[in-house]
């Protein structure tokens, strides 16, 4: 079964989030998360480190990641391994495979029109609310 990772990226203030509008299929043209595919024998953390420096040039010493949630997809089959986190410090992200920027909070991410993932980043959102205390660095100016 082939596994992926979504990571969520929040500014040092915890008022933005890193986002990416996608180029290929699936979810053309969307709006999602970074992450990519999990290699063979890779644990979801490496991967999960791996996919963001690669995607956005951000490290492990820019970011401490928490493991939030799984989806399974058995008819599929893959499953997909979501992680969040709060940058430590400003990071000039830079990235080839999808177009990056940053979002506000204060959007309807159960959007499909917009956002990929049927629901999916809305979902995470709403869980990531949930635990906000586990997730980001201090809670002074969070705006989720």
């Amino acid at each position: 079964m082939q596994g992926y990772n979504l990571i969520a990226v929040f500014s040092p203030d915890g008022e933005k989030m890193l986002m990416c509008r996608r180029i290929k299929e699936p979810y053309k043209g969307l709006i999602n998360f970074v992450g990519g595919k999990i290699e063979p024998g890779e644990s979801g953390e490496h991967a999960a480190y791996r996919e963001l420096f690669e995607e956005t040039g951000i490290s492990d010493r820019d970011i401490k990641l928490i493991h939030l949630m799984d989806f399974s997809y058995p008819l599929d089959p893959c499953y997909v391994e979501v992680y969040a986190g709060q940058l430590v410090h400003s990071v000039e992200v830079q990235g080839e495979e999808n177009p990056l920027f940053w979002s506000g909070l204060d959007c309807d991410f159960f959007d499909m029109k917009h956002y990929a993932g049927e629901g999916n980043i809305g979902h995470i959102m709403e869980h990531i609310k949930l635990n906000r205390d586990r997730i980001f660095l201090t809670t002074k100016g969070t705006a989720i």
